[in-house]
């Protein structure tokens, strides 16, 4: 259903009651546009849109059969952007500043009984900065290691490396091998995780002293970003959203002029019709689009709540989910054109280079490719101060995401006191990362990857498409957006909300369900019971949902056909004289 006829058709509610603080805004309209791309184009387009191409365009080559290239990927990935990923960003921004409050509150605006989603989106925010500033802390232990005449993990000569270290660059007659470790993945694994140390997750050993100093470090950084609010943080991603375009320019151009690139941008763009058939690579492509645009995790609705009323969210949404996917294909570029190099240094296929999914190709075969250039320690720096940047502007918007809509729930405990709320929560996320940096951390850095925001994420944006255009109303919606644009949006728009996002959502969220291969990191097979541990971190977020219908219910008054026609109307709302002329006060 599109529409809720019953209910009739009460004005539509927007901005949040009045406050004794008025509402922040950006001070420049770059401040918001530079912080959603920072947000948007994290990490995961420099390693996980490469390595889905890589995955889907040869991961099952054997002799017996040539090389599978990967360009199809890039069809049924458009395609899930056009049709999937961009309405959802559009919706989210449009929503977040048509209503002006965070992720929790504005479902009092759209359908109360949804409300447990808001919740759910901060626990999974909370599960994200666990793991991931864990990985933006590694590479700033790489980024100090940097600095040093000659890379650490240029050779084999180093204390930590063991007999199955092989060096096959600038050398001949060398044989790699099944057994073989690169001086790269030995510095990676042995000197940086000292992962020969635990065990499995049954035994993570202590923490590592210097990776604990290094997030600190990090958490310091966001602290001071986040503290006052969009005012600071929107400065400091000038720095930090451009710089990594910067690197990225110099990086690819770098990668052309190496023996061998020209075969890794034949894999990386040749396409393999075949593939097209595959469920897989769709379900891939799908996953990517929905994780890098970032729709259900609040950060959209979060940093469009600062935005003048008028503001042309429509504009932002193209441009800014335009500026990801290319930072996504550029990405692989400056990827592939390193793999064939590598490749041709090995005498191996594409291919074959890299062994594991996920932050080993920036730690490990990336830095093993840079450790050979010349002028190998300046590349490192810039690579990994790059790293640093593109991590960085995720946790702001991340964390942002979970201040935004706490201090909006509860303004009455919270307001005036942001400095001490935002210190309570880097506390809380430094301590729930304390188990990453043991020696076991990247497994346990793995399982949150894999449960933290997998499925959970996907079935959030999943019931909030479905709560805003089916219960809400598109119409509803479609006001709203033109009270703000002076323009409803077209049919276009209206039917990927209502019908086309929600069922690849839908399928997605079901394929990943059906299909759940056997995880695995280096050579560690992850035993049943972490597994059953991952799917209660993920029902951990995800059980917000029921848990706030079934309160809701409860708690509201009448029989249950007045109580379930109550909890799924918007709070009615009218027109009150405040900035802009585009307040909503409560109708009392």
């Amino acid at each position: 259903m599109a529409e809720q006829p019953c209910l009739g058709a009460p004005a539509s509610p927007a901005h949040p009651n009045p406050r004794t603080h008025p509402r922040d805004k950006w001070s420049k309209k770059m401040d918001f546009l530079l912080s959603v791309i920072g947000f948007a184009v994290d990490l995961g387009n420099v390693w996980r849109f490469p390595y889905i191409c890589y995955q889907n365009g040869g991961a099952w080559w054997s002799p017996c059969c040539a090389p599978h290239p990967t360009g199809a990927f890039l069809i049924p990935y458009t395609l899930m952007a056009v049709f999937g990923g961009v309405p959802l960003f559009y919706m989210e921004l449009a929503l977040g500043q048509f209503h002006r409050t965070g992720a929790i509150p504005i479902w009092k605006r759209i359908c109360p009984i949804f409300k447990g989603i808001g919740f759910a989106i901060c626990i999974i925010g909370l599960y994200v900065s666990f793991y991931y500033n864990t990985i933006i802390a590694w590479a700033l232990y790489y980024f100090y290691s940097s600095f040093s005449g000659t890379l650490p993990w240029a050779s084999c000569d180093n204390t930590w490396n063991t007999p199955d270290c092989t060096n096959y660059f600038g050398k001949s007659n060398v044989t790699w091998t099944n057994f073989s470790r690169s001086p790269a993945e030995e510095f990676y694994t042995r000197k940086v995780l000292e992962i020969q140390k635990s065990g499995g997750l049954h035994d993570i050993g202590g923490i590592r002293w210097q990776l604990l100093l290094c997030l600190f470090l990090i958490f310091a950084i966001v602290y001071f970003s986040l503290w006052k609010g969009v005012k600071t943080s929107g400065k400091v991603v000038w720095v930090t959203a451009t710089l990594p375009y910067v690197v990225l320019l110099i990086l690819l151009i770098r990668g052309a002029t190496l023996p061998g690139a020209w075969r890794g941008v034949v894999f990386y763009l040749r396409p393999d019709w075949g593939k097209l058939l595959s469920t897989a690579v769709w379900v891939d492509a799908a996953a990517q689009i929905f994780f890098s645009l970032g729709p259900g995790f609040g950060v959209l609705l979060a940093l469009a709540s600062y935005n003048h009323f008028h503001n042309n969210c429509y504009r932002d949404a193209l441009v800014t989910s335009a500026v990801n996917c290319l930072t996504s294909f550029l990405s692989g570029f400056v990827i592939f054109t390193v793999l064939g190099y590598m490749a041709e240094m090995r005498d191996v296929e594409v291919e074959d280079v890299a062994r594991d999914k996920g932050p080993s190709l920036l730690f490990i075969t990336y830095p093993e490719a840079i450790a050979n250039m010349m002028g190998s320690t300046f590349f490192a720096i810039i690579f990994f101060l790059m790293m640093i940047t593109l991590g960085l502007d995720s946790t702001f918007g991340g964390l942002e995401a979970v201040i935004t809509a706490v201090m909006d729930e509860y303004p009455q405990v919270l307001a005036g006191r942001r400095e001490l709320f935002v210190l309570g929560l880097i506390t809380v996320c430094f301590l729930g990362s304390l188990s990453t940096l043991t020696y076991g951390g990247a497994y346990v850095v793995k399982l949150l990857e894999e449960f933290g925001a997998g499925c959970s994420i996907l079935a959030v944006v999943l019931l909030e498409t479905i709560a805003v255009s089916w219960f809400y109303g598109i119409q509803r919606f479609s006001h709203d957006v033109k009270a703000m644009l002076g323009f409803t949006p077209g049919l276009f728009w209206k039917l990927c909300w209502v019908a086309i996002s929600p069922a690849l959502l839908a399928f997605i969220v079901i394929s990943s369900l059906l299909d759940q291969p056997p995880l695995t990191l280096f050579d560690y097979q992850y035993p049943e019971w972490s597994i059953s541990v991952g799917f209660l971190i993920g029902a951990s977020s995800f059980i917000c949902i029921p848990l706030y219908t079934v309160y809701k219910l409860v708690w509201t008054p009448g029989s249950i056909k007045q109580r379930l026609a109550v909890c799924i109307r918007p709070e009615k709302t009218t027109r009150a004289p405040q900035a802009e002329g585009v307040g909503m006060a409560p109708v009392l």
